[in-house]
């Protein structure tokens, strides 16, 4: 059984981190490359409303649908209409409350997000290392999401269990700016910012310069602060608000 120890969980979140800073860096290896997420440029006969970019999340995610990547709550896919497992998945049962998964979604804002973040965050201009770039994509957007469903399932299910009477309340009344209010810890949540500020840079500090492009600390950290924060507590408040009644 998945527990809601809130350190347990928070722990979690901080063990994300890195893997979204990794995926990050390696995105800006290369170029903006802007062509890429340009709908009618993917190079693929036919397709002229969907980019490289949206094609290779495309068919990533067909794929790990059939591997069963979706049974998982906190994987919460950015494709619609995509097929069942073809192989049995067995997973730990899971202490959360919610009927569907699907309804705390929140991959749109992600994708939007993330989109804006490139310019900031690759060299300017264009390599024409399209390909590689897409599937860096892939790997960051499916990382980034994967950290904030976590936290906004087993996030929003710990609160809930600390206070059910205050948090059934609010619910009831539909007082969706109250329930963020109450979820909300400014000093977790500077910590944070301030964590993801210090692993970036010590994550590169020994990189050759001469051949790697480096992030700066900043940017992810206001891509923490204005994008992932936000959404999880957003994602939080589509728990709550979806939950089953005990």
């Amino acid at each position: 059984m998945q527990q809601l120890d809130l350190q347990i969980i928070a722990a979690k979140l901080e063990s994300y981190e890195e893997t979204i800073i990794s995926r990050l860096i390696d995105r800006a290896q290369f170029h903006a490359d802007l062509r890429c997420y340009e709908p009618g440029h993917s190079g693929f006969s036919g397709e002229t409303n969907r980019s490289l970019f949206d094609l290779r999340l495309h068919y990533q995610e067909k794929t790990d649908s059939l591997f069963g990547r979706f049974c998982v709550p906190e994987e919460r896919p950015f494709t619609r209409g995509l097929e069942p497992p073809k192989r049995k998945v067995i997973l730990p049962k899971v202490s959360l409350n919610i009927d569907d998964y699907n309804k705390v979604s929140v991959t749109d804002s992600v994708l939007e997000s993330y989109l804006k973040l490139i310019p900031k965050l690759c060299p300017e201009g264009d390599d024409m290392q399209y390909g590689s770039c897409v599937e860096k994509d892939v790997y960051a957007v499916q990382a980034i999401a994967r950290r904030i469903h976590y936290g906004a399932l087993y996030v929003g299910e710990s609160k809930y269990r600390s206070n059910p009477d205050l948090y059934s309340s609010l619910i009831n009344k539909c007082d969706t700016e109250a329930i963020i209010e109450l979820i909300t810890r400014k000093d977790v949540e500077d910590q944070i910012i301030e964590r993801i500020r210090i692993k970036t840079g010590k994550t590169q500090e020994t990189v050759n310069r001469l051949i790697r492009n480096t992030i700066d600390p900043d940017t992810v950290a206001e891509f923490y602060l204005n994008v992932i924060i936000p959404l999880t507590k957003k994602g939080e408040v589509l728990y709550l608000m979806n939950r089953g009644k005990n």
